[in-house]
């Protein structure tokens, strides 16, 4: 396989050192627009990423936890009180009923708000490019607020489940949680050096792993001991608390263009004109096929998280708050486990190597996370996926290098997009296969996507040793 893309990168990093320190703080840059108050320590949009994950984190676990009380309590299963919840309620009809009503409702709910969000990002992505990056940052934030909101008020007034459809397409409309990625990694770019920028779109990662590692800690145990109205609160809190701090501290990347408008056919003409051309020869191809393969692993990777609650409340396991919050916990665990395994492998392998690596961690895991029946089993599961999210950062740093400086907003808006598009096939596909096998595996769906990755398994080593023969020709060649 080709030289290692990171270590190439990093090469670099002497020749730029002197405009970008491996540190935390970044100048504004020349001639754009300072904030109303400026960061002496800035470390630009990493607390964004930070408060919008952990949000997300503490709010997901008890919104299907909820979904499951309400929907119990409508049908009278009283599975999960009292202890009713064991290995011989495998057969109860109430149980599966609930099971699958559980299921159904959070595939509406996520169809609706992902359908939207699906369109909304790509928009916003490519406007940023002229309108300027913070209101791409504060607008979704505002938009998971929102959400918060409407959920808050479902629980005082115990209206229907319904309404959470309603939140979620409030929060779609703003561009959702992968609107503030996209904004992120797109400002990344715009604030380093291509000799630093690895280094910062690691620290990314890592503050994706670390909030969502608090929050499914604390999660579990606020829920246990005082419900679920007051952890929403602070997801309410937590996503002001982003808008106000985009607003504040994050200086501007771009210079906004007045004329900018956001209702443009051009921000779609943009992202397909990247995917159409092909030039060098050949970079089309393989644009198509890792953004294939991120497809692939992304899809398994929200189509597995969105069952992992609701097939640990269900016998045999019958986990409680307190649990499902630490298994929460030990699969954020695995977002630093996969970037410090990935920095130690670059050390002897290639990244094509490494992503393979990620892929047999995340292949071994699922397999025996599918046939799971107690809880040290379920956490030998979440163990062997230590290193599953290794592949997503080589993915990303191969797609970023098949593409001009120029066309980096559109990659990075294309590749929200894409992230959308895998939470809504994953939904439904994963929703809708979780109640159908229940009579004959309950682990089933993890089995399906373990097969799944095998697919990226072949492509990206297969376009590895491409790579590898084209770099030996050209060294004969020179």
């Amino acid at each position: 396989m080709g030289d290692s893309d990171t270590s190439a990168i990093l090469e670099e990093d002497l020749e730029s050192s002197d405009s970008s320190k491996v540190c935390c703080c970044f100048k504004v840059p020349q001639n754009k627009r300072p904030p109303p108050c400026s960061c002496p320590f800035s470390v630009t949009v990493e607390p964004i990423i930070f408060l919008s994950t952990f949000s997300l984190a503490l709010q997901m676990p008890l919104y299907t936890q909820y979904l499951w009380d309400r929907i119990s309590e409508d049908v009278g299963y009283n599975g999960t009180k009292g202890g009713g919840c064991n290995a011989s309620t495998v057969f109860d009809p109430l149980q599966k009923e609930v099971e699958t009503l559980t299921a159904h409702w959070n595939l509406y709910i996520n169809l609706g708000g992902f359908l939207v969000g699906l369109i909304m990002v790509t928009l916003l992505g490519s406007w940023s490019d002229r309108a300027g990056r913070r209101l791409v940052l504060i607008i979704p934030s505002l938009g998971l607020a929102v959400q918060a909101s409407v959920y808050l008020i479902v629980m005082y007034l115990k209206l229907p489940v319904f309404w959470f459809l309603i939140g979620r397409i409030c929060s779609g409309l703003s561009g959702d949680f992968n609107a503030i990625l996209a904004g992120c990694f797109a400002y990344v770019a715009d604030t380093s050096a291509r000799g630093s920028r690895t280094f910062r779109v690691a620290i990314l990662e890592a503050c994706l792993g670390l909030a969502g590692m608090f929050a499914s800690i604390i999660g579990g145990q606020w829920r246990r001991a005082q419900g679920y109205i007051n952890p929403f609160w602070l997801v309410l809190a937590t996503n002001l608390a982003a808008a106000l701090y985009a607003y504040l501290f994050v200086p501007e990347t771009v210079t906004p263009d007045p004329e900018a408008k956001l209702l443009s056919t051009r921000h779609h003409q943009a992202v397909c004109r990247l995917y159409a051309s092909d030039e060098p020869q050949g970079r089309r191809t393989k644009l198509w096929l890792y953004t294939l393969c991120f497809f692939l692993v992304v899809s398994v990777h929200f189509g597995s998280n969105d069952l992992y609650v609701l097939y640990e409340l269900s016998a045999p396991l019958c986990w409680g708050p307190e649990l499902i919050g630490y298994g929460s916990a030990a699969k954020h665990i695995a977002y630093l486990t996969s970037l410090t395994g990935l920095r130690v492998m670059q050390c002897c392998l290639e990244d094509s190597w490494v992503a393979l690596m990620g892929l047999t961690s995340n292949i071994v895991g699922l397999i025996v996370i599918s046939v799971a029946n107690t809880t040290t089993l379920m956490f030998t599961g979440y163990g062997l996926c230590f290193l599953f999210m290794a592949c997503t950062p080589v993915l990303r740093s191969k797609l970023s290098k098949l593409v001009d400086p120029s066309e980096q907003g559109a990659l990075f808006a294309s590749v929200a997009c894409v992230e959308g598009l895998c939470s809504l096939v994953s939904s439904g596909v994963f929703f809708s296969l979780y109640p159908a096998t229940l009579h004959f595996m309950k682990g089933f769906p993890f089995i399906l996507g373990a097969v799944i990755l095998f697919i990226p398994f072949g492509i990206i080593g297969a376009l590895g040793y491409q790579e590898k023969r084209e770099s030996r020709e050209g060294s004969g060649i020179s």
